[in-house]
């Protein structure tokens, strides 16, 4: 992913973060507490924040970088990116709606994550 790419994905992932952060905190308050599932919303805008400021983070290093990413600095970000929408989706769908049958895409958001931060590593040792 072209750093200009996760820059945007940051801003798109930062700013509807604070945006669903916000809606689960005061238009779905009760409604999430009444159904237990406010910890769950959190849980889901929390990792969304923190995945769209490590892209941010990301962005800047790729940028600096001499030559276009390569292996795991191309994989990185777009894991984040990958993993945010599944488990942040899933867990922001499941509170609101209750599929059961996404239950088990949260996992594989999270898989994601990991192994964008499993390529993060590996990108900053090989740099």
């Amino acid at each position: 992913m072209h750093h200009r790419s996760a820059l945007v994905w940051a801003a798109v992932l930062g700013g509807t973060g604070v945006i669903l952060g916000a809606f689960g905190a005061h238009a779905l308050k009760d409604t999430l507490e009444a159904s237990g599932h406010r910890e769950v919303w959190e849980t889901a805008s929390k990792y969304q924040l923190l995945h769209a400021a490590a892209l941010l983070g990301f962005a800047g290093w790729l940028r600096s970088a001499p030559t276009p990413p390569t292996g795991p600095a191309q994989w990185a970000p777009s894991l984040w990116v990958a993993g945010t929408l599944l488990f942040s989706g899933s867990l922001y769908a499941l509170s609101f709606w209750g599929p059961r049958w996404l239950g088990p895409v949260t996992p594989l958001g999270g898989a994601c994550l990991i192994a964008g931060w499993v390529a993060a590593a590996l990108s900053a040792r090989r740099a």
